[in-house]
């Protein structure tokens, strides 16, 4: 998050956020590379508002997916969010943030069916409590559709 944190005071977005592009040093510090898909935060016209459609896939944001206008820092979050649910749990969320045709992305979203979501992802886990409700909480928060 501090490299995201640097990288946005410089005025830029990664848009490419995922395990493979998280390195270490020497020392363990984490590393941000591959910066083939970052962009200004500003976007082309100056507005703040991205509209190119790239990074991957199952790491993007569900307004990319929707053909949205977006923030570039909101959606390095989300996919951050992904990645810090991979560490924990050892699977990926979902397929796609994709709110239309993901079946785990729409339960995640759906206030009803939300528990759900979270005893799928429990079933095979050593506890039914693994995920804390701080944990699902602050997942519920980033991964939402709505990234506000």
């Amino acid at each position: 998050m501090a490299g995201l944190e640097y990288l946005n005071s410089k005025g830029l977005c990664h848009r490419d956020i995922k395990p493979e592009n998280l390195l270490f040093d020497e020392e363990f510090n984490l590393k941000l590379c591959d910066f083939g898909f970052s962009y200004y935060l500003s976007g082309r016209d100056g507005s703040g508002s991205l509209h190119t459609v790239l990074g991957t896939e199952s790491y993007m944001a569900p307004e990319i997916f929707i053909d949205k206008k977006y923030n570039g820092a909101i959606v390095d979050i989300f996919a951050s969010a992904i990645v810090l649910f991979i560490m924990m749990s050892g699977t990926p969320p979902f397929a796609k943030a994709d709110p239309f045709k993901d079946p785990h992305y729409k339960l995640l979203n759906n206030p009803i069916k939300n528990e759900t979501f979270w005893n799928v992802h429990a079933k095979h886990k050593p506890r039914k409590d693994f995920f804390s409700p701080e944990f699902k909480s602050f997942m519920n928060s980033m991964l939402s559709q709505d990234p506000l």
